[in-house]
C-alpha cells in the first residue's frame, strides 16, 4: 500500500514530491520532480524543477514547469503533464551543475508562455 497515494490527507511533503516521476500523456517517462518553487508571499507552487536527460543523472537538466502544468496520477504513482520529449528539449532550462536562473517575473513570463499558461 502505497501511504502518499492512498492516503486521506490531501497535502503532501516536500521530500515525498522531490524524486516523483514526471510523464507525458504518450506514457513516456520525462524525469523527475528535482524540487519545486514557492512563492515566498504567496506561499504557492510555482513551478516543478524537472530533471531531465543525462545517465544515471550525469549531464541531466533542469527545466522548470508551471505547478499547474502537472497532474498527480495515483495509478502512475507520478506527475502528467501534456508535453513531449521535444518541447522539454527546447524549453527554458539550466544545466544541473549550472547557475539557477533568477525567477523574477521575467523569467516567469518566459517559462509560463513557453507552456501556454498565463503568468500573472
Amino acid at each position: 500500500m502505497n501511504d502518499t497515494i492512498d492516503s486521506p490527507n490531501p497535502m503532501i511533503a516536500s521530500d515525498r514530491v522531490e524524486g516523483t516521476a514526471v510523464y507525458n500523456r504518450a506514457g513516456d517517462r520525462l524525469g523527475t520532480v528535482e524540487r519545486f518553487m514557492v512563492d515566498k508571499v504567496s506561499g504557492q507552487a510555482e513551478y516543478a524543477v524537472l530533471a531531465f536527460g543525462g545517465l544515471f543523472g550525469i549531464g541531466n537538466r533542469h527545466y522548470p514547469l508551471p505547478w499547474k502544468a502537472l497532474t498527480y496520477v495515483p495509478e502512475k504513482g507520478g506527475y502528467v503533464v501534456d508535453v513531449t520529449k521535444e518541447q522539454i528539449e527546447g524549453a527554458p532550462g539550466y544545466d544541473a551543475e549550472g547557475e539557477e536562473p533568477k525567477y523574477d517575473r521575467d523569467y516567469k513570463e518566459q517559462v509560463y508562455t513557453y507552456y501556454g499558461f498565463p503568468y500573472i
